[in-house]
């Protein structure tokens, strides 16, 4: 696993299968690379296209969290500027992963939570296209993003489930996250579940 790649035009890294795992899982490379920031409001049409595709095949998703008016009819301007609202905030970043040169998964990261006394970094966000699920990538985002923040000096990192996703609860347990709290998420007021995993190597309980 190597660090994400920041978004100042330097060039994107490999991913490798994290440690330990069987090699059936992970049949393809995952290059992951962050989405610059002067192209938050002016998108390439292609790239849009597939971040696009990717949104819409998460149908059952956008049903719970609400987050498009219409799950079953997504339009590239409303990707568009709900990633342009991700960006706003300084320290936010969106990574896009490919596997054989095709966009499998999208993950949104905030280095400082909007609360001073939050001193964690967020994973706000992290969808795999529909069609590439069971295939390991979402975990080795995941991972990607957890050993970028470590290598920063980071000792946590939090994320927020929403109650209604049982699917993404049991996801990220599995993965080593552990629920800290349950209150509503900023933007909506949606019931959550805030979970946080230590990124101290060895330490398998995360603090409060």
């Amino acid at each position: 696993m190597t660090d994400p790649s920041p978004s100042d035009g330097r060039a994107p890294r490999a991913v490798r299968a994290p440690a330990g795992s069987p090699p059936g899982p992970y049949p393809f490379r995952v290059i992951v690379e962050a989405l610059p920031r002067t192209e938050a409001h002016a998108l390439p049409g292609p790239l849009l296209t597939e971040l696009t595709a990717l949104y819409a095949s998460n149908q059952e998703f956008h049903q719970l969290s609400g987050d498009f008016p219409d799950p079953d009819d997504i339009r590239p301007e409303q990707v568009a500027a709900a990633l342009a609202d991700e960006l706003a905030q300084p320290t936010a970043e969106v990574l896009l992963a490919r596997a054989e040169g095709r966009l499998v998964a999208v993950a949104v990261t905030l280095g400082r939570h909007p609360d001073p006394l939050q001193t964690d970094p967020w994973l706000g966000l992290l969808m795999v296209h529909a069609d590439a699920r069971r295939a390991g990538y979402g975990r080795r985002l995941a991972t990607y993003v957890e050993t970028g923040f470590r290598a920063e000096g980071r000792t946590g990192l939090r994320l927020a489930v929403l109650e209604n996703n049982p699917k993404a609860l049991a996801f990220w347990t599995a993965l080593g996250y552990e629920e800290t709290d349950r209150r509503p998420d900023l933007a909506h007021g949606r019931p959550c579940v805030v979970m946080r995993k230590s990124l101290v190597q060895g330490l398998r309980k995360s603090p409060v």
